[in-house]
């Protein structure tokens, strides 16, 4: 299903709930870096993100290094910025316990 493109003004008001996360400079994407205390937490994470980004059809683009997970989300197919992302970062912030 496809979403539609927030607009700058749903972008700001949708960010404005998410403390740790922040739009990227082209405002197409939002991103955060989550750091646990080990590999295993940092892995632990990945793995309940990854089901419930199944679940919604949407995959983060992210990369893992140890104990630091860096995220960047985008809609690729709309362009931009969709309630999915939102959607998304609320759940990983939920997973990382934030």
């Amino acid at each position: 299903m496809a979403r539609a493109k927030l607009t700058s003004e749903e972008v700001k008001t949708a960010l404005a709930d998410l403390a740790h996360w922040s739009l990227e400079e082209d405002g197409a994407a939002i991103a955060r870096t989550f750091t646990f205390r080990n590999f295993s937490e940092a892995f632990g994470f990945m793995t309940r993100v990854a089901l419930a980004a199944e679940k919604l059809d949407h995959h983060p683009e992210w990369s893992n290094v140890y104990k630091t997970v860096e995220v960047r989300l985008t809609t690729h197919d709309a362009g931009g910025l969709t309630s999915l992302d939102f959607d998304l970062a609320r759940k990983m912030d939920r997973a990382a316990g934030a």
